[in-house]
């Protein structure tokens, strides 16, 4: 028996989507797509529970930058400044929600608060919230251990 995916549109129909395929992505490959959106996912701990947070992000060299402001939940989970770091996993893509069809990276490391103000000052001016926040005031900086990516073909 052949088999078919579906999914539901807005009225509550299905629709075939033809099945699609996954290739996997190299690292080089994944960081590159990466650099191309600006809005991802963080996941990390809070009160031993996985959490996810929508972010806006720049990616320097490999790393991946997100903003922080005082007060949020994500300003909360960075290591001391003599610690290795806190890890953190960030996920963004681009997938199409008619055809099926793009790409996933997903980036696994270690998370420092950026505390050199020259940094801070220049990653400030490359990096903009998506959302309506005071100016940034910190930033995340992760280094990725693991990366791995795919994309979704026909």
């Amino acid at each position: 028996m052949e088999e078919e995916t579906t999914h539901r549109t807005v009225d509550d129909h299905r629709e075939a989507v033809a099945p699609r395929r996954m290739a996997q992505l190299g690292r080089a490959e994944a960081l590159r797509l990466l650099g191309t959106v600006s809005l991802g996912r963080i996941v990390f701990t809070q009160h031993a529970l996985p959490a996810v947070r929508p972010v806006n992000h720049l990616m320097d060299g490999d790393d991946v930058v997100v903003q922080l402001h005082d007060g949020a939940t994500l300003a909360s989970i960075v290591a001391p400044t003599d610690a290795t770091g806190v890890v953190v996993a960030y996920e963004a893509d681009v997938i199409d929600p008619e055809t099926h069809l793009g790409w996933s990276v997903v980036v696994t490391g270690y998370a420092r608060r950026v505390t050199d103000e020259g940094e801070l000052a220049s990653l400030a001016s490359r990096l903009r919230s998506w959302v309506d926040h005071p100016a940034m005031n910190a930033a995340l900086r992760i280094r990725p251990d693991l990366v791995t990516g795919l994309r979704l073909t026909p």
